[in-house]
């Protein structure tokens, strides 16, 4: 019986990281735009400690989380990199602990968050960047605002003196994403927005086609998320 071949390890985070770079850097050629002008977001959530050290050793310094407590964990051992970015939902009883922890919240999608955000900034006397998350889809399960409502969110929340600087979406799944990064890029135009978080692991490529500023990676970099016990 033949013995069997060794199994070729998994790339490093490093290389997957260069290997994921390359590839927006290509995007960025494609689509006409200037080199650097897509930010990579490392979706760091559920990631073990050392997955994320090791994503930090090879550079990457913004990185994306789902949950205030759980990024207040990790950040409070790992090294702050330099833009910490949180980008699932925001209960509003969660605020002051956001605005304490995050550079950017991407996922102000409701009056009632907008109103706890303008209290919290306040009484701090600044609030973090925010996106407005557009629920492109409309999509009954998923946060977001609806894109009819988009622009009334947007002029209320400038109007309370929130730092408002894009959008941010997460399309259907099984769909084609073209139509949703089109739209959000519509609705940024007309209301003078210059940062799109949009484009994931699977469709980052067509994001940065549609104007994207950020991509959200993350089973790209990491692999398949671990599951949560229990």
């Amino acid at each position: 019986m033949a013995a069997s071949s060794p199994m070729t390890p998994p790339p490093s985070i490093a290389a997957r990281i260069a290997d994921a770079r390359a590839r927006i850097a290509a995007a960025e050629t494609a689509a006409g735009r200037p080199a650097g002008s897509v930010t990579l977001t490392v979706v760091s959530k559920t990631q073990p400690h050392e997955a994320v050290s090791g994503a930090i050793a090879a550079g990457a310094d913004v990185f994306g989380e789902n949950r205030v407590q759980e990024a207040q964990a990790r950040w409070a051992e790992l090294p702050r990199p330099a833009e910490l970015r949180l980008i699932g939902a925001l209960q509003s009883n969660k605020v002051a602990a956001a605005c304490d922890l995050f550079d950017v919240v991407e996922t102000l999608d409701r009056d009632s968050l907008l109103t706890a955000l303008a209290a919290r900034a306040q009484t701090r006397g600044r609030a973090p960047r925010l996106l407005i998350q557009v629920n492109t889809g409309e999509e009954p399960q998923k946060a977001g605002v609806v894109p009819a409502a988009a622009d009334a969110l947007i002029a209320r929340a400038r109007a309370a003196d929130l730092p408002v600087e894009g959008l941010m979406c997460i399309p259907p799944a099984d769909v084609a994403p073209g139509p949703h990064f089109a739209l959000l890029a519509d609705i940024a135009a007309r209301n003078g927005l210059a940062t799109l978080s949009m484009g994931m692991s699977d469709d980052f490529g067509t994001a940065i086609r549609h104007g994207a500023t950020h991509v959200r990676l993350g089973s790209a970099l990491f692999g398949p998320r671990p599951t949560r016990a229990g």
